[in-house]
This record gives C-alpha cells, structure tokens and sequence, in this order.
C-alpha cells in the first residue's frame, strides 16, 4: 500500500486541528459535553471524511454510500464537525447551537434531526448493533441484486466505538455473530484511549481485547489513532480486499491538545473551559477565534464536494445499465426499496384459511408464510427459538456464514443484539425485519426497542408466550408487567390479538404503520371468536371495537385483549343467560385507540355503559383509564407458577365462575 500522498496528509492535519477547534469551542458555548473523544479521533475523523468513505453530501442517502456510525455517541461534535466540513446540510450556525433546543446538532446523534446521521446513538454499544445489521443487510441485498457483470452494491460500513461500547455485553453479542458470518464490510474503529468518563479503565477493565475479537472471528489491527499514515495504512487495504469483519484498534489521547487536561477523565464529559481552551488553541496553533476555520479546509472540501457527486452520477449510470439488462430483478429492487404493499393484501389475508383453535404463534407462523411469498422485502429471525416462536419462513433458507440468500435470520441467544440488529437492518433503506422470542425476554431488547422507537423504525417484534397460560415454565418464563412495561414506550404499537382473524390483522397493521410493533401471541391455542372477522378498518385497525353490542341499556362492558378474548366472550354469554345486557370490546391495540378521533372514542365508552370490566392477564396498571376508578380489572397483579394451564387458570382466577363471582 502506497503511504499516504504528502499534500494529502498535510490537508488532513489542518482538518483534525479544525475538527479540534470546532468541537472544544462548540462544547464550551454550550456548557455541556463532550469534548475528549472528538479532540482524541481528529485524525481519524479528517482521514475518513477526507479520503476514505464514500458518500454524496447532496444525497445522505444515496443507496451504495459508505455509512459511518458513532457508537460512541457522546463524541457527537466529531461527525457534527465533519458533516459540517464535507457539505451536507450542516451549518456553522448549526455548530453553534450544539445542545440546544430544536437545533439538527442535539447532545447525541439523532437521525431524524440531522442528515447524514445513519442512526441515533447514546447508549453504548447499541451503535455497533446498528451498524452489524446494516452490514448484514448490505450482505443480503448485495447477495440478491449484483451480478456478475455489474456488482451493483459493495458499501463499507465504518462503526467508531469507545472503552465504554467494548465493555457493554451487547458489543460482545454482535461481534460474536459477525465473526460467525463472515462480514467482510464491516470495519469497527476502536478508539482505545484508555479513559471513562470515572477516570481510567485500569480500574475496571483488564482484557485483552485483541484476542477476544480474533477469538469471535475478526481480524484485528494496532495502529496509533493520532498518527495519518498509520491510519491509512490500516483503512486503505480494506477498500480492495477484506475478508472478514475487521477491529482496528487506535490508540488515541482523549482531549489531545489540551496542555492541562487531555490524557484523563476531565476532558471526558465536561467543557475544557474558557483558560483551558485558551491555552488549548495556543498549543495548536489555532485562533483565538471561536469557530475557525481555515480557508484552506474550506476550498478542500469545496474542491472535493464534485467528486463526492460524481461517485452517485456514475452509480446511477451503471445502475441504470444494470435496470436494462435485468429488468425483473428492477421490479423486485422498486419494491423492496418503495416497500410496496398489493393493493389487494388486506382481502388476501381475510382469506387466507387458518382453522382454528389454533395457537397464536401457529396463526402468525401461517400469516408470516404467505406474507414472505408477497413481500421480498420481509425478513425474520429469532433469537435461538424459531422452533417455539414460530418466526421461520420455511419456503426461504437460512442466512448462514458467509452465505446470504436466506430470508431467515438465526441470531443465536443474543436478544439484545438481534434488537439492535434488527435497527441496522431496516436503515438498509430495502428492508423490513421481524425478529422473535418469549414475550418475558423482550426486557433484554427493551433498550433497543425504545431506540428504534425513537427512530420510528418499521421493525416488527413477534413476542410469543405471552402470558401465564404458557404454564409448567413457570414463573421465569411468564410474562406479568411487560404489556405494561412496551406499551410504555412512545411510538411502538403493542398489538395482542384475540384469534386468528385479528392475528391476520395484526400484521397488516404493522406493515402499514411507519413505526415499531410488537406483536404479542399466545403459546396456547385459542378458539375463534365470534365477529372478529370484519374489515381492518372497522376491527384491529381501530384498536378498539365493539364485539358484540348490548341489545339495550348495558349492564357491563368487559373490555379484553389476547387469549382472554374468548374468555370474554363465555362470560358474556353466560351473563345473558342471567338477563344481563352486555357489550363487549376487543382491545387489542391502545395505541391505535388513541388515534382515533373522539367521537369514536366516545362511542365505546362514553355514557351509561354500566359496570365496566377488563380482562388482560397482566397487571392491572394503565387499565383504570377505560375503566374507570371503579371498574374491575381482571388481572394478574403478582407472579405466575409452574403448573399446567388449567391448575393456572384456576389459581389466578380466570375462569368463567371466577370472573362471573367477583363482578355480580
């Protein structure tokens, strides 16, 4: 590999002086951040927007653009700083409001603030998630669509982590299956100064972590972190031939350049300070003047800026070529980018025979097999439990090392990982992914969730067992708090359907909404109820519907989701058999609900209704808000138990005779 050219290295030197000096003073405005890991990584920062990466300013996203991630996410003013520099649309002024209300330079990257921003990150580790799934994913599309005349897709995903991401298990869960598949563009910069923002990882960190990630299958380079050539001389080869996902770990001095502070903890989290970056600029030889920038940085980017443009013009005129020459594979590329929907999908899946009773898990299997033949775009996983959660496409293969034609995801026992994955995998921009496991173990994922709740990513999580109806498990295994804990988080819908019908319409709603779902299935199976079988628009896509209405003035309104829906339905008919006027509600989505206009609202539960009553086996919590401080929930407000379902339904009181006792 040829070293670094001269004129080259001595421009990128100015950039990393300038990257410092934006960052120390865009901290110091605000009085708040993160100044150490941006001094630290200048030079990686200058070399990789400078020479190495791939990208298009005017178009973030630009489908075979080389996508940078900052694990890392404190280090923020970092990619700020460079994306202000490179041309996208980012502005000084945009600098200068770091940290500031409704300003596109927030404390950590969000990429619905600011283009040019792959993914939002903060809570370490999850950036190396993303960006394993975008890597995968780049692997499958790549897979499907080059040919051998025309290798359409070839991007590097470039992932910059910390001391903090190495030591998060979550990093360990997605290096490990990288490493396993073979993802030979995948590059994670480790930047390794030795610093946590308590003060130096000796004081909690010991291993070797060189060995560990060759030990996951990684190929892993030692380079100074401050030194260009260096950089370059670990980086460039990668751009003709990598053979495996690869760790380069830089060492780098955090803060470097302050006199007083760089090398320790103070420059971490905290402003340097007005003296300190006096002193700073002084010993870089920067300006006294806050937000410098040399004219020089500036021609280099602008000089550059045309070529950055030409790399999309001459993608687009070979993917144009490739459009001619396989026009059928052009149909599948439009669909799976536009994520187009048949017009008729909605009828196709009313139709679609699934007798029942028939557990939940086994209806969404069966909806999940049809849609996969639809949809090019729909890929799945499970997190060691295909088996039992019933997410397997069985007419696609398995994705396996260093093979990616599947449709199916094994992701192994790494539920966090694969949530995080699954996050990279929908940012491809030509995929939607489902991932599975047990309802309870979604706490693993809980993080990963809200991030692409944040995100308003389109991933859609199929949570099986959901309830203490799964039985002889036990208590371990049996989901109590958590229809609560999900429907928490802002933006993700949490669907649990009544039978098949509504499953059917579950996942219709989930691929017509911009946004996360869960999907929360029973293990047991469930009879159909009778009326669920009505249109999206009247049923599952209102979130809330009446089932079957009072013949005149109510005596009780039973509200119910999931497998307790059928419940529902018996005790409504045994109250009619005691002369009682019943209304009964299907409740399987509140985020739904709420969208609703009022009128429609009100129409379920305003007025003279009677006795209102919900019947969700899970705690009671959020419940009094449809049924008022004097409704009576059925819920299950303590642990479950190892037992068979019948002894379970009987100890927690959901039985016909029990609900019918506590309610007359």
């Amino acid at each position: 590999m040829k070293n670094l050219d001269s004129s080259l290295k001595e421009m990128l030197v100015k950039v990393a002086l300038t990257i410092r000096g934006l960052s120390m003073d865009a901290v110091q405005k605000a009085n708040s951040g993160h100044p150490g890991l941006p001094m630290g990584c200048a030079e990686m920062g200058a070399y990789l927007w400078g020479s190495f990466l791939r990208y298009n300013p005017k178009n973030p996203d630009w489908t075979n653009r080389d996508r940078f991630i900052l694990s890392a996410g404190h280090g923020s003013m970092l990619l700020y700083s460079t994306l202000y520099l490179s041309g996208y649309n980012v502005s000084l002024e945009d600098l200068k409001s770091f940290r500031q209300l409704h300003s596109k330079t927030p404390g950590h990257p969000e990429s619905l603030d600011t283009p040019g921003v792959e993914t939002t990150t903060g809570p370490l580790g999850q950036g190396l998630g993303n960006a394993v799934g975008q890597a995968l994913g780049m692997k499958l599309l790549e897979t499907k669509f080059n040919t051998e005349k025309n290798p359409l897709l070839d991007p590097k995903v470039v992932v910059l982590m910390g001391d903090g991401c190495v030591m998060e298990g979550v990093t360990n869960e997605v290096s490990s299956l990288a490493g396993h598949l073979k993802l030979n563009n995948l590059i994670a910069i480790y930047d390794s100064n030795h610093i946590c923002l308590d003060g130096p990882i000796s004081e909690t960190l010991s291993e070797n972590t060189k060995m560990r990630y060759e030990a996951l299958g990684w190929a892993v380079i030692e380079i100074d972190g401050n030194n260009l050539d260096e950089i370059h001389g670990a980086l460039a080869p990668l751009r003709e031939k990598q053979e495996k996902p690869t760790l380069i770990i830089a060492r780098t001095v955090i803060g470097k350049g302050s006199p007083n502070k760089q090398g320790t903890s103070d420059a971490h989290g905290s402003p340097l300070g007005p003296e300190e970056v006096e002193l700073t600029k002084e010993n870089l030889g920067l300006p006294e003047e806050p937000f410098y920038v040399p004219q020089a940085v500036k021609d280099f980017f602008r000089e550059k800026l045309p070529k950055d443009q030409a790399l999309e013009v001459d993608w687009n005129k070979n993917f144009d070529a490739w459009s001619h020459e396989n026009p059928d594979m052009r149909k599948v590329w439009d669909e799976m980018r536009d994520k187009t929907l048949p017009k008729d999908l909605e009828k196709q899946l009313r139709n679609l025979e699934i007798k029942s009773p028939i557990a939940g898990r086994k209806a969404s299997n069966k909806t999940l097999t049809f849609l996969g033949e639809e949809l090019p775009f729909l890929y799945g996983g499970s997190a060691d439990l295909s088996v039992s959660d019933a997410t397997m496409m069985k007419p696609f293969p398995i994705v396996r090392s260093g093979e990616f034609k599947g449709r199916n995801i094994k992701y192994g026992v790494r539920e966090f990982g694969m949530a995080t994955m699954a996050s990279g995998l929908y940012q491809t921009g030509m995929i939607i992914p489902f991932i599975g496991t047990f309802l309870t173990f979604s706490d693993y994922m809980r993080n990963a969730i809200r991030l692409a709740s944040l995100m308003k990513l389109q991933v859609i999580y199929q949570f099986t067992h959901d309830s203490i109806f799964l039985g002889e498990d036990g208590p371990t295994h049996q989901p109590i708090e958590h229809y609560a804990s999900l429907r928490a988080i802002p933006n993700l819908h949490v669907i649990r359907p009544g039978d098949a019908d509504e499953v059917k319409m579950a996942w219709l709603a989930a691929l017509t909404y911009q946004g996360p779902t869960a999907i929360l299935l029973s293990r047991q199976s469930i009879p159909e109820v009778p009326g669920t079988d009505i249109p999206f628009s009247e049923g599952v896509g209102r979130g809330a519907y009446i089932l079957k209405k009072e013949a005149s003035k109510a005596d009780y309104t039973l509200i119910a989701t999931g497998s307790e829906l059928s419940l529902a339905y018996d005790v409504s008919q045994e109250l009619e058999k005691r002369g009682k006027q019943v209304r009964l509600i299907s409740m399987p989505c509140w985020e739904l609900l709420e969208a609703q206009d009022e009128a429609y609202k009100a129409s379920l539960f305003d007025g003279d209704i009677g006795k209102r009553v919900s019947i969700e086996a899970g705690v009671e919590q959020g419940w009094h808000k449809y049924i008022g401080r004097d409704g009576i929930a059925i819920s299950v407000d303590r642990f479950g138990a190892s037992a068979p379902q019948k002894a379970i339904a009987e100890e927690y009181g959901f039985t016909v005779d029990q609900i019918l006792e506590r309610i007359l």
